[in-house]
């Protein structure tokens, strides 16, 4: 933790299950927060989101992390509650509750790892558009049993697998006619990605409306191993929120 950084443990609703996550706080009045979203199988206490939040605060950026339904310290049956509208649900009212205490200010950025960011993508694009910026490492715009995203995903699931038609059921969908509705986005994505391939973040990029960056990481994997990488990941990244809420207005 940095020394101008404090953290609050923070439970909140969505739908019938509480949630946990961490809010990462820097020495400021009421700052700009970005609120991140998760991958598929993991938390929000992943070595990348904690880094990033780290370094958010010390640029006097507020972070929340928080643990999808399901995932980490959060209730609900993992296999029963995680689809992408459920975590869509689930993030906004993350959004909804950080913004409405008086520990930051109203403006709100979004950050998706994988799912995250697909997670992100859809939000932005649908029923939070007040977003001032979106960062997406390794995120996919379609995901359904005919492509070969699907069956890396089933793959990657390492020792818990879900019943076989969880993810027919709860993990297809297409995001492709949001893309044009969203702005101010910055895709990360490896050229080496054994989960989802290159060609999604290429058509975010595509299709996404200006001000928009992609950053194709050479040899790069699907959980950004590299430490290079993650330098570089967490640099930009925290350069393009602190530029989307300058935009915003709400950075002097």
């Amino acid at each position: 933790m940095n020394k101008t950084e404090t953290c609050k443990e923070i439970v909140f609703r969505s739908d019938e299950f509480l949630l946990k996550g961490t809010l990462h706080l820097p020495a400021v009045t009421r700052p700009p927060v970005v609120i991140g979203s998760h991958g598929l199988f993991s938390t929000g206490n992943s070595p990348k989101q904690i880094a990033l939040a780290q370094e958010c605060t010390r640029r006097g950026i507020a972070f929340f992390r928080f643990d999808h339904r399901g995932c980490g310290e959060s209730q609900g049956v993992f296999h029963d509650v995680t689809s992408l509208e459920s975590r869509c649900r689930d993030l906004i009212c993350a959004v909804e509750t950080i913004l409405s205490g008086r520990d930051t200010g109203n403006a709100a950025a979004f950050f998706g790892s994988s799912m995250g960011g697909a997670v992100c993508m859809a939000t932005a694009g649908t029923s939070f558009k007040e977003a001032v910026s979106i960062v997406t490492v390794s995120a996919p715009v379609c995901i359904s049993s005919h492509n070969e995203a699907m069956k890396a995903i089933r793959k990657s699931a390492d020792s818990y697998l879900p019943e076989p038609l969880f993810y027919e059921r709860n993990l297809e969908f297409d995001l492709s006619g949001l893309l044009p509705a969203l702005r101010n986005i910055l895709i990360f994505h490896g050229d080496k990605d054994e989960v989802i391939p290159v060609s999604e973040a290429m058509k975010i990029y595509r299709n996404a409306g200006h001000p928009k960056k992609l950053v194709i990481q050479k040899q790069g994997d699907h959980r950004m191993s590299s430490e290079e990488h993650q330098r570089e990941f967490i640099a930009s990244a925290v350069n393009w929120f602190e530029a989307g809420f300058l935009l915003s207005g709400d950075r002097k």
